[in-house]
C-alpha cells in the first residue's frame, strides 16, 4: 500500500512570512515552469518578489493563506477582493502533494463565504491543467509584461455552488 500524505495545514499570512514567501515564489516560476516559459522570462517572472516590501503589502492587502506541512510554510494563496485568484504558489519540493488544491479549495470557501458566486484567475500555461482539473474554464487569453518581458496566460473563471460537486448526481 502507499503511504498517506499527510494533509497540508493552512494558516493566515503574517507580515514576517514575506522573505520566505518570496523564496517559495521564486523557487516555484524558477523550478516547475520551464516547460512553458523561457529562461529570460522566468527570470523577469520571478524578480517580482526583488521589492520584498512591496511585495509584502501585496500580500498582505489581500486575504493571503499559508500552506504548511510539519509546521513549515510549503505554498500560499491570495484572494484579490472577493472573487479573483491573483497569486497560488507552492514550492518544488511539495509539489504533487495536494498543497495547492488545499489552498484552492480553502479560497473558494472563502470567495462563497464573501459572496462571491464565481472565481477568476489569470492562470500560468502551467498551471491551466490544475485549474481546469478543478472545474475552472478558460475565458481569455492575455499577454502581459512583467519586467520587460512578455508572458502569455489565461483568463479562467468558475461558478461557485453551495459546496456540492459540480457534475454530481
Amino acid at each position: 500500500m502507499g503511504r498517506t500524505l499527510p494533509k497540508a495545514g493552512l494558516r493566515p499570512f503574517l507580515k514576517e512570512d514575506t522573505p520566505l514567501l518570496a523564496s517559495i515564489f521564486a523557487a516555484a516560476v524558477e523550478q516547475l515552469t520551464g516547460d512553458d516559459y523561457n529562461e529570460t522570462q522566468q527570470e523577469a517572472w520571478a524578480s517580482v518578489v526583488d521589492d520584498e516590501d512591496e511585495f509584502g503589502n501585496r500580500l498582505a492587502s489581500q486575504l493571503t493563506l499559508i500552506a504548511t506541512l510539519q509546521n513549515s510554510p510549503v505554498g500560499f494563496a491570495s484572494l484579490k477582493g472577493t472573487d479573483h485568484i491573483d497569486m497560488l504558489y507552492v514550492h518544488p519540493a511539495a509539489a504533487g502533494q495536494g498543497v495547492a488544491s488545499t489552498l484552492l479549495e480553502a479560497l473558494e470557501k472563502l470567495a462563497r463565504g464573501r459572496g462571491a458566486k464565481s472565481l477568476t484567475v489569470d492562470a500560468s500555461d502551467n498551471a491551466l491543467e490544475f485549474f481546469s482539473k478543478r472545474g475552472y474554464a478558460p475565458n481569455q487569453r492575455n499577454t502581459v509584461t512583467v519586467n520587460g518581458e512578455w508572458l502569455a496566460n489565461t483568463t479562467m473563471q468558475k461558478a461557485l455552488t453551495d459546496g456540492a460537486s459540480p457534475g454530481g448526481s
